[in-house]
């Protein structure tokens, strides 16, 4: 009478553990986390991108009752580490923050806050361009003024 197996062995699974730990003590030395650094300045532009959106946003959609609009602040010390979006209504209030990844980037041209008026139009003295990278990748994303448009371009 042949008895059929209905189970491994602890050797079995043992062995089995081994040769896992050791495909994964050889491959992931081989990864390429810069690649996942790269992806992070992607993910942080475009969620800088719909807070300014957001914020602009906010600035037409309360104008009837705040004439003072909104702003995206990039939060001291460079290299900036958060922004918060507040309510320029005396006294200012924070609507919103965000920490930014440390191994991100920001630079920001002229100011390092973007105020948008009830029109939906950048107030004067903002910024207006602001570059996000990391490992060799980078976005640069321009307001104009004017009009409040966002746009961002992979450089």
């Amino acid at each position: 009478m042949v008895r059929q197996r209905r189970a491994f062995t602890v050797i079995e699974l043992i062995l089995i553990v081994v040769f896992i730990g050791a495909f994964a003590a050889i491959s992931i030395p081989r990864l390429n986390f810069a690649i996942i650094s790269r992806n992070k300045a992607d993910v942080v532009a475009r969620k800088i991108v719909t807070d300014l959106r957001r914020t602009r946003r906010l600035a037409i959609s309360n104008a009837a009752t705040n004439t003072f609009g909104f702003e995206l602040r990039m939060v001291a010390p460079v290299p900036y580490t958060s922004y918060k979006i507040a309510d320029r209504t005396p006294p200012p209030s924070t609507v919103d923050t965000l920490t930014i990844d440390s191994s991100v980037s920001i630079s920001c041209v002229g100011n390092s806050f973007f105020w948008f008026g009830p029109l939906g139009n950048l107030n004067t003295g903002s910024g207006t361009e602001l570059t996000v990278s990391a490992e060799g990748k980078s976005f640069t994303i321009a307001i104009t003024p004017a009009t409040g448009t966002v746009k961002c371009v992979e450089n």
